[in-house]
This record gives C-alpha cells, sequence and structure tokens, in this order.
C-alpha cells in the first residue's frame, strides 16, 4: 500500500463531552458536530485518550517531537505568552527532530496551517521545525475577526511574514487546508510518490468567545481577549460547530480527489475544556490534572486500515499519536532522540489490541503530580494526594490512598523514579491564568 497522506487536527481546549459521539447533547440549532460524529463512526475512537498537559504549549511541544514536553525548556511555560516575543529561550530549538521534519526528510511535503505557539521569530518557527508552508498565528490566543494577540499586535502569518486577511478566522483556516488539498492532488498526480502532512491546528473553541456572526464583538474583547464578562453555551457551541463544518469541507476535497480511503485523518484537543464545556462525566479542566483537563476526544479516519466503528479502551497520549504517524509513514525517529511516544498502529489495525501504557503527567501549578498505569490513577494537587480506580470512578470523587496505602506508594514511587528522569522546572518558569474565583465561583 502507498504510503498514506496525513492529516492532524487539533481543537484548542475542546471539552471530553463537546462533540455528540462522546455523549454531547445537541445545540438548539441540532446537532454539534455531525461531520466529526459520523468521522467517529466510519473510524475509531478512543475514550481513554489523553493529551500531554492541561493547557496549550506544553502539550504543543510534546506533539512535535514525539517526546515528554519537560525535556525542553520552552514546555515549562503554562503556557507560553505573547509577552514573550523576542526571547531566545522559550520556544522549540530549531536542531529538534519534529514530526514534520522527520516525515519531510521522509519525502512528505509538509504545513501548518493555524495555531503554533511554540516560539517567535526570528529565532523560532514552524519553517525552521520542518514545515514547508505556514499560515496561522504564532501565539497563544487571538481575536476571530481583528486576528490581534493578548497584547493588541496583529498576529497572522504567511511564512514569517505578517498578512493582513479579512474574515473569521475558523473560517479562513479551513478554507486554506482545501486550498492545501486541492494542491496536493494536482502533485500526486504529476508524481506517484508525493505525500503530505498536514497540521491543521484550530483555535476554535478557544476564547474570545465569537460565532462568525459576531464580528461586532471584536472591539469590545480586544482589550481582554479572555472576554470575561462574554460567551455562553450557546456561543461556543456554534464555534465547535464553524470548525465542524470546515472539517467537512476538507473531507469533501479528500472524497473528490479519491484520497480520502488512504489518508489517516487525526482528531484531538491540545487540553480539556475551558468555561463553557462539557466534560461530563469528568471533573475539572483546562490548567487541571484531574480528568477533565486532560482526557480529550481521540478519532481516528482511515479506511484503507481502519474498520469502521471502531471503539478502543486503549490508554494514549498526544505524543503517541506522533509516533503512530511517523510509523504510518515508514519514517524513524532520530537515534540522539528516542521517542517517548508509543506507536499506536496495532489498535489502529485491530481496535481490541491492547498494551500497558503508563502515563506520567507534572504541572508547576498547584504543585500537580499524576500517573494513569492501567485503571488506576495516581494524583496529587497542593500537597494533596489521591489514589482513584478511573474505570470505577471517571468523576474521581472516592479517594481509596487509605483502602489501597500499598498501590499508592508503588505508585507514588514509580511517578518519582520517571520524574528522576526529567530536568527539573526552572525557577524562572511562569504560570499564567487569566481569570481566578473574582471572576467566576470555582468549578
Amino acid at each position: 500500500m502507498k504510503r498514506p497522506n496525513i492529516i492532524f487536527i487539533v481543537a484548542d481546549d475542546l471539552g471530553y463531552a463537546d462533540l455528540g459521539c462522546y455523549g454531547g447533547r445537541d445545540a438548539t440549532f441540532g446537532p454539534v458536530s455531525p461531520v466529526l460524529d459520523g468521522l467517529a463512526a466510519n473510524g475509531l475512537m478512543l475514550t481513554q485518550g489523553y493529551s500531554n498537559s492541561p493547557v496549550c504549549s506544553p502539550t504543543r511541544f510534546a506533539m512535535i517531537t514525539a517526546r515528554y514536553q519537560y525535556r525542553l525548556r520552552g514546555a515549562a511555560e503554562e503556557p507560553i505568552r505573547s509577552s514573550s516575543r523576542g526571547s531566545t529561550t522559550l520556544g522549540l530549538p530549531t536542531d529538534h527532530p519534529t514530526l514534520p521534519s522527520l516525515l519531510k526528510a521522509g519525502g512528505y511535503q509538509t504545513a501548518l496551517i493555524g495555531k503554533w505557539h511554540l516560539g517567535y521569530p526570528p529565532h523560532f518557527g514552524p519553517l525552521r521545525s520542518g514545515y514547508d508552508e505556514f499560515f496561522g498565528p504564532m501565539s497563544g490566543g487571538v481575536d476571530y475577526f481583528t486576528h490581534c494577540d493578548s497584547t493588541g499586535l496583529h498576529d497572522l502569518w504567511f511564512g514569517e511574514e505578517d498578512k493582513k486577511e479579512d474574515g473569521y478566522l475558523t473560517d479562513i483556516l479551513s478554507k486554506r487546508a482545501v486550498d492545501y488539498v486541492e494542491r496536493m492532488a494536482v502533485k500526486q498526480k504529476q508524481q506517484e510518490e508525493a505525500p503530505f502532512f498536514l497540521s491543521l491546528h484550530y483555535t476554535a473553541p478557544h476564547w474570545p468567545w465569537e460565532t462568525r456572526d459576531d464580528a461586532e464583538k471584536a472591539p469590545t474583547v480586544k482589550d481582554n481577549l479572555f472576554d470575561l464578562a462574554g460567551g455562553n453555551i450557546h456561543v461556543y457551541r456554534r464555534m465547535i460547530h464553524h470548525m465542524d463544518e470546515g472539517i467537512g469541507w476538507i473531507m469533501d476535497a479528500l472524497e473528490k480527489h479519491g484520497m480520502a480511503d488512504n489518508t489517516l485523518v487525526v482528531f484531538t484537543s491540545d487540553n480539556g475544556g475551558e468555561r463553557f464545556s462539557d466534560n461530563w462525566p469528568l471533573v475539572g479542566g483546562k490548567m487541571d490534572l484531574t480528568e477533565g483537563g486532560i482526557r480529550v476526544p481521540w478519532i481516528a479516519h482511515w479506511p484503507a486500515v481502519i474498520a469502521k466503528g471502531s471503539e478502543s479502551k486503549q490508554l494514549c497520549m498526544t505524543m503517541d499519536w506522533s509516533a503512530t504517524m511517523l510509523d504510518a509513514a515508514g519514517v524513524k525517529a532520530d537515534a540522539a532522540y528516542p521517542l517517548d511516544g508509543v506507536s499506536l498502529m496495532p489498535v489502529l489495525r485491530d481496535a481490541k489490541h491492547s498494551f500497558r501504557r503508563p502515563l506520567h503527567w507534572r504541572m508547576n501549578h498547584r504543585g500537580q503530580e499524576a500517573m494513569r498505569d492501567g485503571d488506576w490513577k495516581y494524583l496529587k494537587v497542593d500537597g494533596n494526594e489521591y489514589l482513584f480506580n478511573i474505570p470505577a470512578d471517571e468523576r474521581e470523587r472516592a479517594n481509596l490512598e487509605k483502602k489501597e496505602p500499598e498501590r499508592l506508594a508503588a505508585m507514588r514511587a514509580d511517578w518519582a523514579a520517571w520524574n528522576a528522569t526529567m530536568p527539573g522546572i526552572p525557577e524562572d518558569a511562569t504560570v499564567s491564568l487569566g481569570y481566578s474565583v473574582r471572576d467566576m465561583p470555582q468549578r
């Protein structure tokens, strides 16, 4: 079989149950995510998939390197802030092998359309880390209409040039992705071996809370993109629906050119949901190592390999998908930078396949530690330790630390042994919270 095209779609701050296929409710206008629900029905849905971090840029370091993000200084920021423009340290080192650079060296065309959030030019940037093309914002969040970041600077780039473009950002990114697929279809007709790798990283449904019909709101949120006095579940669901529509345009383009069967499309979120998201039955959200902050939707669609209606409880995290894409492409990692991610190709071929996959996390914020191994999860927050049986208690309400002291001790020791293999958290690493209990009640 020819090597697949790969499209890696990443939503921003999407909650575990925000999609219909993950139990989400319909909106007032109807189903929120019919396209993604269809991809899940015709592909693979993983119900125990995690992000590498409960906040944006650390997950993206893991996603692009297929390694634990803690190995790199920039990922210690929770998250990288717009004010770090010009920094020579807070970004992805250009000499580090990446998913796109390895695929590019293996003969793939590579592009990033959408959010980067891994440092600013001239020291960092997508074109310096393996992408042939880039169109999107460099920072963590921008207004959907003015495309300005939280400091008020315009933040929409074509390559390394600032580019003005009118329109609603979600739609702009979707249309750019369709254009890319169209161009790659022409190239593949001219060249027998010209597979592509497209990272499509939406900012939706990240704040500010704007649908494509809300251009008049942009002037009122430009000085506070957190939009603390705005938004509601109805606007939020419409933002997800706009993204879902765009993904539909891309799938239509693949079908039109006969490319859908041998294109691996993976969809997930960079972390758990924020203010208006639905994480049921999980608790917590963005910035938390409780399940709601790190367990996210995972959908894989590849008709040539994945059976329709597949579902798996295999434990996995973001960097595993990066390792999977390299495996699917037949591309090896750089021996000097061994992967922490593990390929899920056996699960894609047979959803009943499973293997042990211990997962580890840490956060500077609130001194959080977490480990998931099989059914069990070790968690530490603000100095308090917890032990949960996740299949029995997904809401993490029944702390079994006193009933299972030996298991708690073993998992604590396992986490400590793993942490000892990672660099420590730098003293100057920052934690950036956009709001507090002064702005809204604690969840």
